[in-house]
């Protein structure tokens, strides 16, 4: 088959969830014997035309200069540079800036659709924003050949709200092997000896809650807060939270780094919110993380019992003041790692993905 992945910055993955998906995605899929081209910004640090056998698709994208509205431009000219390249399937990864061009598809290609969260929930969008995203949910929804969703919530939601039968597939993860713990000199931590958030800096993440609980309590060691510090909310943070506990950090691209900052944590904050299988949550899993999770459909549908879950700055805060027995901390880490191992595992992942795909082309 011949395969096109659109709505994600580019691969190699130096940003976040699509990326890694597309990345691990049409890599896998190459080996299976498919073409597959992954459309990437042109501002992408890494300017290859092919890796691991795919096809990069470099597509012209002002976000820089113009903002949010340079991601609808980077999405439109890529959906008219798929018409040159007589896919059998498109894979879109998300609606937020493509909704709008649904119209603009080929015709001839049988187009899937990952519809990510619940977009038009996030925080950060004005009203009018939010409501635009629900029109282009909608759009998307009723567009695709084929919706996917990447946790059972989103499934239910998709199957109410449209109708639609959209087929589950979680994103996936790798487990490391041997983290190096000289990493951690570059951040000025030692193993056990620190706590860890890393996220996108945007309010549905929960940040200012667990942070708000960490500063409360009487937690000696630093906890290292990962993400862009560009946007206005993580000023907002930096701001709040001058507690020499509290180190803010840039984003980190080094799956070592991130993997072993992950592994050696004492705690692990998810604070995530707003639907899907969050791959960051996974990606802590495998790493075999103590994980404190915002308490919500989509993270317990992850994790099960396998971690504490949290809803207020004070349960996070007692959560941190009552040590979970070390028995019980062995035991949530194996189950974590066994999911990884059985469900969220990228070959799988793959496999499911293939299936779709596979029965699309028999329905032409």
């Amino acid at each position: 088959m011949k395969i096109g992945i659109l709505g994600s910055r580019g691969i190699p993955n130096q940003y976040g969830g699509f990326e890694e998906c597309a990345e691990q995605l049409a890599a896998r899929l190459v080996k299976k014997g498919h073409a597959v081209t992954v459309y990437s910004s042109h501002t992408h640090p890494i300017k290859v035309n092919s890796w691991k056998g795919v096809r990069i698709a470099r597509i012209w994208d002002p976000e820089k200069q113009l903002g949010t509205a340079g991601q609808f431009i980077y999405d439109f000219f890529g959906i008219l540079d798929s018409h040159k390249r007589n896919y059998d399937i498109i894979l879109q990864l998300g609606y937020t800036s493509s909704g709008i061009w649904q119209a603009f598809l080929p015709r001839k290609s049988r187009i899937v659709t990952n519809m990510d969260g619940l977009e038009w929930k996030r925080a950060k969008y004005s009203k009018t924003v939010q409501q635009f995203l629900k029109w282009s949910e909608g759009w998307s929804a009723r567009k695709a050949d084929q919706l996917i969703a990447d946790s059972l919530g989103i499934q239910d939601y998709l199957a109410e709200r449209y109708g639609a039968g959209a087929v589950y597939i979680p994103y996936g993860a790798e487990v490391p092997e041997n983290p190096d713990m000289k990493l951690l000199e570059k951040y000025s931590v030692e193993s056990g000896n620190y706590q860890l958030i890393l996220a996108r800096m945007e309010p549905e993440n929960n940040i200012e809650m667990i942070l708000d609980g960490i500063v409360r309590s009487h937690y000696p060691h630093p906890t290292l807060v990962v993400g862009n510090r560009t946007n206005a909310f993580s000023k907002k943070m930096e701001e709040k939270f001058k507690d020499s506990r509290i180190r803010f950090l840039n984003g980190i691209y080094s799956k070592d780094e991130t993997d072993a900052l992950r592994f050696y944590a004492r705690r692990y904050f998810h604070g995530h919110s707003v639907g899907g299988t969050n791959p960051s949550l996974l990606e802590a899993m495998a790493c075999g993380c103590l994980i404190y999770a915002h308490d919500n459909v989509f993270n317990r549908s992850v994790l099960n019992d396998n971690a504490r879950f949290f809803s207020t700055a004070e349960e996070v805060r007692t959560q941190i003041e009552d040590p979970i027995p070390s028995q019980e901390a062995a035991l949530w880490k194996k189950a974590n790692l066994n999911l990884i191992r059985d469900k969220y595992n990228w070959d799988v992942v793959a496999d499911q993905y293939q299936l779709v795909f596979q029965h699309l082309m028999q329905r032409k």
